[in-house]
Formats: structure tokens, sequence, C-alpha cells
């Protein structure tokens, strides 16, 4: 499903549907975003509340019967539920709207392949997608039944169905073995490096504009894009600013509810943050969920057990802001910076920062 830039654009019919609807302006305006960063057009973003689940459908009857007929008269190519569904309810909604229906998983999944460039990023990806259609295979593929068997031989032997499963496991397990070898050789590669240069780690939510600052920063001509996840692999380039050398390291940005089939896609960039010298939180600074975003990193950071004192909080996209608006920004805890990556205004001061932190951890 993922569309190249240059490719015609699928018409995608958006559903959010949500038990409540705290946080649902957000929510929806995240997965428009994930649509355009699959290259979708989006024809329609409709919000439902959703009272009960149900089971078969996770919504009522009426409710799919209203997405199907808007769906149909908008062209729509793809509806995309911004929620998890089981394989059933994937099976019973595509009957019913009969257009190929989705769920923000398989959105996120269909972008990851389509941006994955290392090998390493490539095998995280396939695995990914792999333990997500796991659980789902009888679903999904209704025709995977028992095996045409002639008389006296029913029950012998295995099913289509537990073949594909067996199949699956086997190759989860071969790409776990492999990822797992690769990710020792970098770890190993890694402390070489470190050992002989300090490192910055670029962090933040997805879409703050990091790969635009690596480039105000190094001149590097890093690939930057206003979608989610433009790139998904860790990059990194070398500094040398005023006697100060560092590895500037552009991470992969965070998600809220990540689904928990993709956490390990990316989690190799998580590694780099726990090793980094300095650690420089970027935020857009003109997005209203920006204080949710942060939290969202904050706590991912925390997990994997950051050092607070690391870090360099800084706004980006300050140009968007006025002065009485940048002014009320929020402070926390860290040392801040309030920079204009795409104009480079004040990059000289967060250079500044940087190459101070550094030497307060030498």
């Amino acid at each position: 499903m993922y569309n190249n830039v240059n490719d015609k654009k699928e018409h995608a019919y958006l559903v959010c549907a949500y038990t409540t609807l705290e946080n649902s302006e957000y929510r929806s305006k995240e997965l428009e975003l994930l649509a355009k960063s699959a290259y979708l057009d989006v024809v329609k973003c409709n919000l439902f509340v959703v009272k009960e689940i149900n089971a078969r459908t996770y919504m009522g009857q009426g409710k799919v019967e209203q997405i199907r007929d808007e769906a149909k008269e908008l062209d729509a190519d793809v509806v995309i539920f911004d929620c998890p569904l089981t394989g059933s309810q994937l099976r019973n909604l595509g009957d019913i709207i009969d257009i190929k229906v989705i769920d923000r998983t398989m959105l996120i999944l269909d972008i990851f392949a389509g941006r994955a460039k290392t090998n390493e990023g490539k095998l995280q990806v396939e695995l990914a997608q792999l333990k997500y259609s796991l659980p789902r295979l009888s679903s999904i593929d209704p025709g995977e039944g028992n095996e045409d068997r002639g008389v006296g031989t029913r029950g012998v032997g295995e099913t289509k169905l537990e073949i594909n499963r067996r199949r699956v496991k086997e190759n989860i397990a071969k790409l776990e073995r492999e990822i797992k070898e690769i990710q020792k050789n970098r770890q190993t590669t890694r402390k070489q490096r470190l050992t002989r240069m300090r490192s910055v780690a670029l962090v933040g939510y997805t879409n703050a504009g990091k790969s635009t600052l690596m480039n105000a920063i190094t001149k590097a001509g890093t690939y930057a894009d206003d979608r989610l996840f433009a790139t998904l692999d860790v990059l990194s380039k070398k500094v040398w600013d005023n006697g100060v050398e560092y590895v500037l390291i552009d991470t992969v940005g965070f998600v809220s509810n990540l689904p928990h089939e993709l956490v390990y896609a990316f989690s190799a960039t998580l590694e780099e943050t726990i090793d980094a010298n300095v650690l420089v939180l970027v935020v857009d600074a003109s997005d209203p969920h920006k204080y949710d975003q942060i939290e969202v990193v904050e706590k991912e950071l925390k997990r994997v057990g950051t050092d607070s004192n690391k870090v360099i909080l800084v706004y980006n996209k300050i140009d968007k802001l006025s002065d009485s608006e940048i002014v009320k920004l929020k402070s926390y805890p860290y040392d801040t910076c309030y920079v204009g990556a795409k104009s480079g205004k004040n990059i000289v001061q967060l250079k500044q920062m940087i190459r101070e932190k550094l030497e307060s951890f030498s």
C-alpha cells in the first residue's frame, strides 16, 4: 500500500473510533500525518465515539454501513482504523465495507517497510510484520484451511494453517537470530567508536525537525521531510566545532501509542541515547500537542535508563511563534535553547551549549 512520492496516490478514508473524546483531536491529527507519510490522499477523517467495542466489527453495524457508503461515495481505495483490529474484525469489516481495510499498526508497518534502508532496519520491519500477522493468520487468510484429503486420511498431518503458523514461527526465530548477531556487532563497533570520540544524540518526537537540525549543525545534507518517520535508520556525522570534536547522531522519532509490534523495529536507535554524552531533545514549539510529545519522549528515555542531566531541550520552529508565545513556553529542568533549524536561528547558541555540556561531562 505504501506509495512512493512519484506514484499515483491512493485515496484514504480515516476512521477515528474512540471510547472517549479525550485527546481525540490529537490522535486523529496524528493518523492524518501517518497517512500523509504513506503518500495517501485523505478524502475524509471521520470521528466516532464507540460506547462498547463490538467483537465482530469493533463498532456498531449502522456506523460501519455509514463508513461503507461514504467511502464509496468519496471513491476511497482504503479505509484505515486508528485502533488495533483483530484478524476477524479486519475480515468482517472488509466484507461489509467492500474496500481494503487496515488498522493503524498495518499503516505504520507499511511506512516502515517503505523507509527502512539498512539491513537491520529491513530485518526488524520484516520481524514486526511476521509478529503482527501470526495471531491473525486464520482470519486474514481464511482460505488456508484443511488440506484436501482422501477417505481414511482425516486428521492426519497438518492443516495449511498449522503449516503456515509453523513456518512463520520458524522465520521469526531465524530473523531474531540474524538481528541479534547484527546488534552484537554494532554494539562492539559503537563501543569502539565511543572510546575514541564523544557523541551527541538528537532525540524527540517524529516530525519535530531533528534531521533539519542535524543539517543546520553539520551542513551534511541529511534527508529531511515534513512527514512522520521520514527516515528510519540511525544517521551519524562527525562534527568539529571550535576545537571540540564529537559524533552527532540523528535517531528515529517517537510517536504516541506506538504499537508493541513496532517497538523493536527501531529500538536500536534508543541504544545510542544510553551511551551518548549529550542528548538534544528536539520539540516542535509550534505544535499544539508539544507537551504531550515531550512526555512521550521523557517516558521512553526514562525506561531505557537515560541520565536526565545529559539533556538539552531544544524548542524548534520558533520562527512560527510570536515573542509572547515563546515567553509562555513551558519550562523544564533542562538546559533549554530556542531555535529555528530551517532558518538557522540560534544554531550558534545551541552549538555552544553542546560544547559546554560535553566539556562538563569530560
